[in-house]
Formats: structure tokens, sequence, C-alpha cells
């Protein structure tokens, strides 16, 4: 059995926006948006759950907490597990607002457990933490992003999935519109067309080729590259408010897209543009320029009394 660490352990890990327009279930992109996770092993049996921050009325306080289920995962994954633990929750990424929330509670949940085990980084590498993930959430878009940071794209292969990581040009500043209502991510899906045509398929294959492109190298190419006839427009009945400022932010020439399933909308901007998009979008909609994750989800130190 695995030697557990007596101290607590301190986990960040990101929000993500996934998609990235014609990227469906395959791009991601991590902000500078940190959830962080601190757990201690206890001498008791069970788990003692705290949370605070968003989402602190609704989500569960007990085995059933998806960062619990992540750390489940992780520790049948090393052979080893607690008699019980002490987990702490401080959350600042929104929920059901396409940004990563159950993302990052099941890799920071699996990286978590990594780190409360001393032998953890040779017992659940990256590569093997991204499999065990997909049995929380079977697309790897938004995992990816959340364990390595910066803008990856990710896909499915065989029974497990694979990732690379690019480095975002530096003349691109990520816009983030958060709306005040929720949609849930399964909501969300059940929306999509079960087929697309081979027009639709060619012209998003087309895209999502630039757009890696457009993203590292030539910003000038965003707004043709963040084209997309798969998913966005077949959701606009469950967030019309989100595809009506998406129509209106390309319509002004931005490069706009829905963030992940929804309903928040992510604009590939330069800097000093957040008041353009501040004023199409109106006052039900928070905001703010982003800076880039480049860190994923990671260890920092526990800062003390």
């Amino acid at each position: 059995m695995a030697t557990l660490r007596t101290e607590p352990v301190l986990v960040r890990v990101p929000a993500t926006c996934a998609n990235l327009g014609p990227g469906f279930d395959t791009f991601g992109l991590a902000l500078q948006m940190y959830d962080s996770l601190v757990a201690m092993v206890s001498v008791d049996s069970g788990i003692l759950i705290e949370v605070e921050g968003e989402g602190v009325q609704e989500v569960p306080r007990d085995a059933s907490h998806l960062v619990v289920r992540a750390m489940a995962l992780g520790f049948a994954a090393m052979q080893t597990l607690p008699a019980g633990f002490v987990l702490r929750c401080t959350n600042v990424i929104p929920h059901s607002r396409g940004l990563g929330s159950s993302a990052a509670a099941i890799i920071g949940g699996l990286v978590l457990a990594r780190a409360m085990v001393v032998e953890g980084d040779e017992l659940l590498p990256d590569a093997l933490l991204l499999q065990v993930a997909l049995g929380l959430e079977s697309h790897p878009d938004n995992l990816a992003a959340a364990l390595h940071g910066g803008f990856t794209n990710a896909w499915l292969e065989g029974d497990g999935a694979r990732s690379v990581r690019h480095e975002l040009h530096s003349k691109i500043t990520p816009i983030i519109a958060v709306p005040e209502f929720q949609v849930p991510t399964s909501e969300a899906r059940s929306a999509l067309e079960p087929m697309v045509s081979r027009q639709d398929a060619s012209f998003n294959i087309a895209r999502s080729a630039l757009l890696v492109h457009a993203l590292t190298t030539d910003p000038t190419l965003l707004f043709a590259a963040t084209g997309d006839r798969i998913h966005q427009d077949s959701r606009r009945s469950i967030y019309p408010a989100s595809m009506e400022l998406l129509d209106a932010l390309r319509a002004a020439g931005l490069p706009a897209v829905i963030s992940g399933a929804g309903p928040s909308v992510l604009v590939f901007g330069a800097a000093g543009e957040r008041d353009k998009v501040q004023t199409l979008a109106g006052a039900m909609w928070n905001v703010s320029e982003q800076k880039v994750g480049t860190q994923g989800a990671h260890v920092a130190p526990v800062l003390t009394p």
C-alpha cells in the first residue's frame, strides 16, 4: 500500500473554455481563474467537506461531491485509500456557465489525491490521470486544459485520450462575458443535432485547422477561424440571450464564440477591448479581461497563520 502524507495539501485548478468555436469536444483554453482545494488525511473514518464561494448552496457535502468522486477514482488507481479526510473547496469558477467547473473538480480531485500519496507522481502520471478522468467526463477538451493549462487540443484514441498544448499568441486577450443565468451542460448537449451534413463537417474541419494557426501565429485570421456550423446554433433555443450577444459581437467584427456548452461567451480580443464587449453585452453580463492560465492543476504551498 502506498504511503499517505499526513500534512495538508493544496491544489489550484483553472477555469477552462472548451470548443472555441469550431473545435467541438477538442479544443480547450485555461484561464487564470483558479479554484483551490485543500485536503488532509484524517485518523477518523469518513469525509468532512467544507465549501465556500461559487455553488456553496448547491453542491453536496458527502461522497457524491464531484471532487470526492474524482479523489476516490484517483486513490483506486493508486491502490490506496485513506480511512478518512477533510476537504475544503474554495470555488471561484462560476457553475453551469460553460467555464469548466466540472472539469476543474474532476482534475483538481485527481491531482489532489495524487499529491496526498508520497509516490503519487509515479503511480498516477498525467497520461494515466487523464484516462481516469474520462470515467467522470467523456470528452477530454476541458479536462486536458485543466490538467495542462494554456491552449490544448485533445482527442480520444483507443480507450483513452491524448492531448497536446500550444502557446497562445501574446497579442490575444481572452474576454469573458458571463450571464447571471445558468444552463446545465446536460441540457445544452441534449439540444445538439444527432447528425451533421458533410458540408458543415467540412466547414468545421477547415476552421479548426485554421484556428490553431490563428491562436498561435496569426491572430488576424481569428474571425474566420472561429466560425462554427456544428453546435452553437443548435443551442439557440437553450440560451437565446447568449446567441444574440454572439451575433452582435460577430456583427461588430469580434471573433466571439460560445464558451464550452455555454451560456458564457468568449471573445479573442485585444487589450482594451473589454469596454466594447461590455457595451454590446449590457448590464446583465459580467464582462472581464482574463489572462491565460499557463499553469494547469498544480500543488501550491499551504499558507499557515
